[in-house]
């Protein structure tokens, strides 16, 4: 009987050392995310399954009429969404999306006796740093940390994109006193919990 040996190619040997390396600093990064206690490897590791439905609520500390109000899901001309809360753009992320632009509108006026009224009336009084909540139907709340306030056009839709590198929420208004402008509050994903 004979033996026969068979032969290991070098591109072979080439591409175990490469897939090896590639597992091993994927391990390191992902412990020094932990050592460094990144709320996003937290998030990335024990990530829940995104709700059921896609029902949030806002709260904004400083901003004394948005405790809890109703966050919904449509288009740009959701009227009834914007009757009765806040109105995260349609195809713009969600807060469970690494890398998500959450982008809500609301009015400054609103229709009193509902939580529209006067929801987003002191957005332009939001520093860097203030806190944004949104809490999704599972009761996971994403704390968000202002950076960032500019005024735009109406039809200035590059604000609805993800901003490269970050998970942010952008929150919506118009100027005063002509309604002419967009107020943009913008803030980064700090903690998920």
């Amino acid at each position: 009987m004979r033996t026969y040996r068979t032969r290991i190619s070098g591109l072979r040997i080439l591409g175990y050392l490469v897939a090896t390396f590639l597992v091993v600093s994927g391990l390191v990064l992902v412990g020094y995310s932990f050592l460094i206690r990144d709320p996003f490897a937290s998030a990335a590791v024990f990530a829940q399954k995104p709700p059921g439905n896609s029902t949030m609520s806002l709260t904004v500390p400083e901003m004394r009429r948005v405790d809890h109000v109703p966050v919904y899901t449509g288009g740009a001309g959701d009227k009834g969404a914007l009757h009765d809360g806040t109105l995260h753009l349609k195809r713009t992320g969600f807060p469970w999306q690494t890398g998500a632009n959450v982008y809500i509108a609301g009015h400054r006026m609103g229709f009193p006796g509902t939580k529209s009224y006067l929801v987003f009336w002191d957005l332009n009084k939001l520093e860097d740093g203030d806190k944004v909540i949104l809490t999704d139907a599972n009761g996971t709340r994403y704390t968000y940390s202002v950076f960032k306030s500019t005024i735009i056009n109406p039809d200035a839709y590059y604000i609805t994109r993800p901003v490269p590198g970050k998970s942010i929420i952008s929150l919506q208004t118009c100027t005063l006193p002509n309604y002419a402008q967009r107020l943009i509050v913008q803030a980064e994903l700090t903690a998920v919990g």
